[in-house]
């Protein structure tokens, strides 16, 4: 059984590899292929051969079952014509809301009307968006509401080594994004609508309104909130980088500890009670056993507070481990922990086969299975592990001391925390090309503080009272400002974590059996080997072109434009895109995790073409993020991106240099354009012509029809390139007839957002384009577009190359 489970956890991940589904026609037949294939396994087959057919019929059902939940999951559509209309919808507030500056973000179960709009909806709702201005009300999980709203079909960047939007949406069942339009008819219809989903959802606000009420304005106070119900939407990005640079993130969350901490006190409160009857003269053992008891309160407060979660994948991996463990308990029948695992996680994949996407359910069920590799049957005690003979008589072991007791709960912590250090490493390198060196001693720390003492602080204090609350609540947030501080001085040091790029599989695989050689028992030869299989691991330098050769990748972050251009020894960064809020924006969100994974952890040059914000948004965040040479850009000396720089320049014609055998040469700006404060920005955008190969690269920046034309006039010599990134985004007021025509590019980039507001490329500027003979590629169609630059220019669109069903 336990092969066939994981066999069904390979199939189910492999679904999630493939580009298209399978047709529904081949998951029927596996309906009677499965089965067969089990039943030859366990009535026909020699005992050698049974566990790799279970394996093979648990990859098949996996596969099948993943299949059949996608297309049901797929099944809803908004229509392709009913993209961008004003449509009204009436429906409950279905998850718990988040509110940040602009206004407040929520899901909605659509109730009216059915079948044109789906199910569930993702909704922002602006306190005023472009003209329009209105108040945003405070809405709350369980209302109905009237609301005229504008949506789309699920979309999001796509970028290697980010986060997939699309892919989460789908997990969640949301099938449509949009925003409130300003409208009379928005209404509030019923207060709260009774049932199961909206009443935990309403709980949960309920405690964080109390939290929030007790903490204002206290930095901390999203720490409390997320380890009451999950909710982690509060916590600053500076602090999640803190937490990830410890290795601690995974305690600021309700996690599998917390749950079994809270489930188990229950326990044995309800083990000790029921055991003395609750000190009356009801003989109550009698009736019933407390250890089934005691089983059964802890499961049930398990499956409470993984309610309060939101049922993350943590805490659904450690409910189902305690409800098999309950249920074995109470039918009498206890197996051993690998069963236990293997059940949960079958559970967790039979309920929800999208799990496998995200780095917590590798983490989690990893983390499980590494502790009990490195420590199942090693940590009995030496006078424990077999009785005395005196005499020729057997005496059973004389109890341990309380010190003795204390040494062996410290010595069983330390060696668990070293099997998870280690053994976690390949796994985590492999998820996000670092791993954090101070983890161990970070942990040491945090563990026990917000385990024992910050959770249960912050459990009690959000159900107690507000004037006993307050205080409870207080001293919890007291105690977490105290380890961010401790964790910050972690943080700091220089080699607090190691950087490497995110490895090929066949390395991963590699190193974990050098890791398992290395947590292998005492006795196990040279167990020390297995440190060798990390130095590839730890000691790979990332991909890099060839001398005289260039790779460009062209990202996809919306209305927005970034680039980065690679030669075989330096790396420049042309244009960091937008900001997509005060928090939030193109440099933490894609390109720093993006050069993180790629292992590059310092840039030679950034520029900034001008102001614009869909240019610069990201700019502070990258140099801030990663150590830049230098900064070229259009900007004035007192701009805050010309401030952060190390060394700032202001771009101007003329400016050129070599790089590993590849040309670059700056054309626009004319250094006296600064002179004049009459221009706009993007007047004076960064023109760059790269040249590698004898092929070549043209960015435009947002110049318009009037800086083309001085283009023409002064360079028209040095403007043909084989591949142009279309000025202004493809708006109406560049890219004329004579600069493509001087330019002659064969392939051009259009870096636009999805269903812009600006409504780029404009149609006549495409078609002119392509009367021209030049081949078009868009990064919302295509994603992220990566240009090889060699004997000839190879483009590859990342959304072909890492193609998905749900995309």
């Amino acid at each position: 059984m336990r092969l066939a489970i994981i066999g069904f956890a390979i199939g189910a991940a492999w679904l999630q590899t493939r580009g298209t589904l399978p047709p529904l026609a081949w998951l029927l037949a596996a309906v009677v292929v499965v089965p067969l294939m089990w039943w030859t396994a366990r009535r026909r087959l020699r005992a050698a051969w049974r566990g790799g057919v279970a394996m093979l019929a648990g990859a098949l059902a996996g596969f099948c079952w993943a299949a059949w939940l996608a297309h049901g999951a797929l099944a809803p559509q908004l229509a392709w014509a009913d993209e961008g209309q004003d449509i009204q919808v009436t429906g409950t507030i279905d998850n718990l809301p988040y509110r940040f500056a602009q206004g407040v973000r929520f899901n909605f179960a659509v109730e009216r009307p059915a079948g044109r709009v789906p199910p569930k909806i993702a909704l922002s709702w602006y306190a005023g968006y472009r003209d329009q201005r209105a108040e945003v009300p405070d809405v709350r999980p369980g209302e109905r509401w009237q609301l005229t709203v504008r949506l789309q079909r699920p979309h999001g960047n796509a970028n290697p080594y980010t986060f997939d939007y699309e892919a989460w949406l789908l997990e969640q069942g949301v099938r449509a994004t949009g925003y409130v339009r300003v409208a009379r008819d928005n209404r509030l219809v019923d207060g709260f609508v009774l049932s199961a989903g909206n009443l935990i959802e309403h709980s949960r606000a309920v405690l964080r309104q109390r939290i929030l009420d007790a903490l204002p304005g206290k930095p901390y106070a999203g720490v409390i909130v997320a380890l009451v119900v999950g909710d982690q939407r509060g916590i600053d990005q500076s602090d999640w980088q803190v937490f990830n640079r410890t290795g601690i993130g995974h305690l600021i969350s309700i996690s599998g500890l917390h749950i079994t901490m809270v489930a188990g006190l229950f326990a044995l409160a309800t083990f000790t009670l029921w055991r003395r009857s609750f000190f009356t003269r009801a003989q109550l053992p009698l009736l019933l056993p407390a250890q089934k008891v005691a089983a059964l309160v802890g499961a049930a407060v398990a499956l409470l507070y993984v309610l309060l979660a939101g049922f993350g994948v943590p805490a659904q991996r450690t409910l189902y481990m305690l409800m098999v463990v309950a249920a074995a308990l109470w039918l009498n029948r206890l197996t051993s922990i690998s069963h236990v695992l293997c059940t949960a996680l079958g559970v967790v994949l039979v309920i929800d086969p999208w799990a496998v996407l995200w780095p917590g359910f590798w983490l989690s069920f990893s983390a499980v299975a590494v502790i009990m590799y490195a420590t199942v049957g090693r940590t009995t005690p030496p006078r424990a592990a077999a009785p005395r003979a005196q005499g020729g008589v057997a005496h059973a072991p004389a109890p341990l001391t309380y010190r003795e007791r204390l040494w062996l709960t410290l010595r069983v912590g330390a060696h668990t925390q070293y099997a998870v250090t280690l053994g976690l490493v390949p796994l985590t390198m492999l998820l996000f090309g670092q791993v954090s060196v101070v983890s161990p001693l970070a942990n040491a720390v945090a563990i026990p503080l917000i385990s024992l003492v910050v959770t249960p602080l912050a459990l009690i204090g959000s159900m107690l009272p507000a004037v006993l609350a307050g205080p409870l609540l207080v001293c919890a947030h007291w105690l977490v400002a105290l380890l961010a501080q401790c964790l910050q001085w972690f943080s700091a040091m220089r080699y607090a974590v190691w950087s490497a790029p995110q490895p090929p599989f066949w390395l991963f695989c590699w190193a974990t059996l050098g890791t398992l050689w290395l947590l292998a028992p005492r006795g196990w030869p040279v167990r020390w080997l297995g440190l060798a299989t990390w130095i590839p691991l730890l000691a790979a330098e990332p991909t890099h072109p060839a001398p005289g050769r260039m790779t460009v990748t062209a990202f996809d972050v919306g209305q927005g434009m970034a680039l980065l251009i690679e030669t075989s020894g330096h790396r420049l960064l042309y244009d960091t895109g937008p900001a997509y809020s005060p928090e939030s924006n193109a440099g933490n969100r894609v390109l720093l995790p993006y050069l993180r994974a790629r292992g590059i952890h310092a840039l030679d040059g950034v520029i900034v073409s001008h102001s614009d914000a869909d240019h610069s948004g990201g700019a502070l965040s990258v140099l801030e993020g990663v150590p830049t040479g230098w900064v070229l850009s259009s900007l004035s000396p007192h701009h805050a991106i010309a401030r952060a720089a190390r060394r700032h320049v202001q771009c101007a014609a003329g400016q050129r240099w070599r790089w590993d055998g590849v040309e670059f040469e700056v054309m626009h700006p004319q250094p006296d354009s600064y002179a004049s404060h009459a221009l706009k920005a993007n007047a004076r955008s960064c023109t760059l012509k790269i040249t590698a190969a004898g092929k070549s690269l043209l960015l435009a920046g947002d110049i318009e029809a009037e800086q083309e034309a001085q283009l023409l006039e002064r360079a028209a010599d040095r403007l043909p390139a084989d591949v142009l990134i279309a000025p202004h985004h493809g708006s109406g007021t560049s890219s004329t007839y004579a600069f493509l025509q001087a330019v002659k590019p064969r392939l051009a980039l259009f870096l636009v957002g999805h269903r812009n507001r600006y409504r780029h490329p404009k149609q006549e500027v495409v078609e002119r384009y392509r009367q021209l003979g030049i081949t078009c590629l868009r990064t919302d169609q295509s994603g992220a577009i990566t240009l090889e630059f060699g004997d000839d220019v190879t483009p590859s669109a990342y959304r072909e190359a890492a193609a998905r069903y749900w995309r």
